[in-house]
């Protein structure tokens, strides 16, 4: 002991002594629990954050082709498909650009579960390669719209192309979330609207190849802190991207619905 502890007895000394020893023990206990893996719902990458949280509602923009404005590509026929890169019913073309390969993971947020959501609908759109939408500017074209069901694990897969950059907006893709696919045929019946954000690099990569000249310009204007939609954040709405320009690109986004 030291100080003045040494003038109250045995009985003192031995109570500070055994208050030493617990302090260091917890101390010894917090110090090993500070290098535990934090891991989130299923260990993902994305944690705790995506599968807790439900994705931010976001608007559809004003070419959705969901009915709500004129355009509904949720009545055509063939519109529950996977790759969304040809026009469909009576109309023809194919968006040119970068393979890429969409998979959203839809999860329980309400009750921190995590739990995958089988059974609803995804309804994907974005743009073409040079910043245009089907139905709208391109009057013409049904393309890169599509309509698919979640499985039992939750996710749905779309194959599309890597979306061009337009002037005073990030590279994003567009989704509306349906109770079931029968309820997928009009904007009324949504459950959710948000939007999918795509990482700068992965931007910069496909906008350096034939096509997308446009895009390099545009995406130069702009950054997440200055886009209407992602400037108060993109922690549960950018995507996991993987790939290369040349073999084209993985995007994978696990997205909470509250339920």
């Amino acid at each position: 002991m030291h100080g003045d502890d040494h003038d109250q007895g045995l009985e003192h000394d031995l109570a500070v002594l055994a208050a030493r020893v617990e302090r260091r023990r917890v101390l010894r206990w917090m110090a090993g629990a500070a290098l535990l893996p934090l891991v989130g719902c299923g260990g993902s990458e994305q944690g705790g954050s995506a599968c807790e949280s439900e994705i931010p509602e976001e608007t559809a923009g004003p070419y959705p082709g969901d009915g709500s404005n004129g355009a509904n590509a949720l009545v055509l026929s063939g519109i529950v498909r996977r790759d969304i890169r040809s026009s469909l019913a009576g109309q023809s073309g194919t968006a040119e650009g970068v393979p890429l390969t969409v998979t959203l993971t839809l999860v329980n947020s309400a009750d921190g579960s995590c739990a995958p959501l089988a059974g609803y609908a995804v309804y994907l759109w974005h743009c073409d390669r040079d910043g245009k939408y089907s139905m709208y500017t391109l009057t013409n074209q049904n393309y890169l719209r599509g309509v698919q069901e979640t499985g039992a694990d939750g996710t749905v897969t779309f194959t599309t192309i890597f979306p061009g950059c337009y002037s005073g907006r990030m590279p994003h893709i567009h989704f509306e979330i349906y109770p079931s696919l029968a309820k997928a045929t009009a904007s009324g019946n949504t459950l959710h609207t948000s939007q999918l954000a795509l990482p700068v690099d992965a931007c910069d990569a496909v906008y350096a190849t034939s096509g997308y000249s446009a895009s390099v310009s545009n995406l130069a204007r702009i950054s997440f802190a200055q886009d209407n939609v992602f400037s108060d954040g993109t922690s549960l709405q950018l995507a996991s991207v993987t790939g290369s320009a040349a073999e084209g690109y993985v995007a994978t986004l696990t997205v909470g619905l509250s339920v």
